[in-house]
């Protein structure tokens, strides 16, 4: 049986059952000195498509209170076509905790398909005047 570099890239495919809440396409000026895709830029990319979901739940304003977990798998290069998934994790009184996974699609002539981050975050609604409100029921 043949081991397998942990390292290496890991071809997967796009989730099913899961809803597709984004897709954008990172450009030069999103790279870093290196090449690489800004984690920042990504970790913004991730706050924008996990609030989809809370924001239909919430049916008005909501804002970001936790990052709970942020995980770079790996490296995401200008042009690669990233898909975001959201799934509802947990809903309560006043918030919204969402799984975002982040799917790759690189090299069109040779398709790969990889997962290169996944996040939990947690999305409460507000009021105007920026305090929590409870979700509709």
């Amino acid at each position: 049986m043949a081991h397998q570099d942990p390292a290496a890239p890991q071809s997967a495919s796009l989730p099913e059952g899961k809803d597709l809440v984004m897709r954008v396409i990172p450009m030069p000026a999103d790279a870093n000195a290196n090449g690489d895709i800004f984690g920042g830029w990504i970790m913004a990319q991730v706050d924008l498509a996990g609030s989809v979901l809370p924001a239909r739940i919430a049916k008005g304003r909501i804002t970001t209170v936790a990052v709970n977990q942020f995980v770079f798998k790996q490296a995401v290069s200008v042009g690669d076509l990233l898909s975001f998934y959201a799934t509802v994790e947990r809903i309560g009184r006043t918030s919204v905790t969402v799984h975002v996974e982040v799917y790759a699609e690189r090299n069109p002539a040779d398709l790969q398909v990889v997962k290169v981050t996944e996040a939990n975050v947690t999305y409460v609604a507000i009021d105007a005047e920026g305090k929590p409100r409870l979700l509709p029921t």
